[in-house]
């Protein structure tokens, strides 16, 4: 794959100064150097110490990274929202894990989009994933298609620039519920799980903001934006002000009202797309088993 800039700039420099402005990290100068990448300046072969000069084209060819030997395959179908030849993005169901793990080394949204790039005869069949979703949350979910996609998105969720926004049905104590908060409240491990976490004062920060959106007497959806990412973060901080998310059982959920996981769902992905300059905004409407409980608890 190349890339190729336009070096505008009145003062020379070195490439590889140049290139780290860009995003090039020094292990993709090595990477395009040892595993048969080139250089080139005006259609000439360079090495990284070349001096560039204004109006000089630059250009890099990055290597294909060619297989992932030990993901497994999965022809489950995946439903794509948004692909181009950098990124992915995909409407991930519910109980569907985003990565393998130990004991589950297939059956993932990862295992799933390797597939679907290997049938696609690509040439970069490495699984970049750039936003996980839990198990048991559906909605956007990003891939990048090769490694410098996915520093590129890397560096812009270090910087906060990508959002995303859910969507999730909860109940318990509703009048705890303002139009428009933000739950700043920081979270730790829960000592008593291997997987649970909890509120206190001895966690990492973390901000989740909320609007709400419809409420009936026992159920409320609302729109959520996180300004951090923690594990578990929406469902901890919905359980700490008294709403848990039905169906979360983990985090004291109502299993009663018609949805068995927990009612959470990534409904918007934005991002600035890194290599066009376009501004990816993708939606997404309700599940069905939210959309189930919504028509029928809330707007009956």
């Amino acid at each position: 794959m190349q890339f190729s800039w336009s070096y505008d700039l009145e003062d020379s420099q070195p490439i590889k100064a140049y290139l780290r402005t860009k995003g090039v990290s020094r292990g993709l100068l090595a990477k395009i150097k040892f595993q048969g990448g080139t250089i080139m300046v005006n259609q000439q072969v360079e090495n990284v110490l070349y001096q560039l000069c204004k109006g000089d084209l630059l250009s890099i060819r990055i290597p294909d990274e060619g297989e992932h030997e030990t993901l497994l395959l999965d022809p489950t179908p995946i439903d794509v929202v948004f692909e181009d030849e950098h990124f992915l993005v995909v409407n991930k169901p519910s109980d569907v894990a985003s990565i393998p793990a130990q004991y589950h080394p297939n059956g993932t949204m990862a295992n799933r989009v390797k597939h679907y790039v290997t049938e696609k005869n690509s040439v970069n069949r490495v699984i970049h994933v750039v936003t996980r979703l839990d198990r048991d949350t559906t909605g956007l979910m990003l891939f990048a298609k090769h490694g410098f996609a996915h520093a590129m998105l890397d560096k812009a969720l270090r910087e906060k620039t990508i959002i995303k926004k859910y969507q999730a049905l909860v109940g318990g104590q509703l009048a705890n519920l303002a139009e428009h908060d933000v739950i700043d409240l920081p979270i730790e491990r829960d000592l008593t799980s291997i997987l649970k976490r909890q509120t206190g004062p001895s966690g990492l920060e973390a901000k989740t903001e909320y609007w709400s959106q419809a409420h009936a007497q026992e159920v409320a959806l609302v729109n959520i934006q996180l300004h951090t990412g923690r594990t578990h973060q929406i469902r901890v901080h919905f359980e700490a002000i008294g709403c848990p998310l039905l169906g979360d059982e983990m985090y004291h959920g109502d299993m009663a009202k018609g949805i068995q996981r927990q009612a959470l769902h990534c409904a918007q992905l934005v991002f600035e797309h890194p290599f066009t300059g376009q501004l990816i905004d993708l939606r997404l409407p309700l599940p069905d088993d939210m959309r189930t409980v919504y028509e029928t608890q809330i707007r009956p």
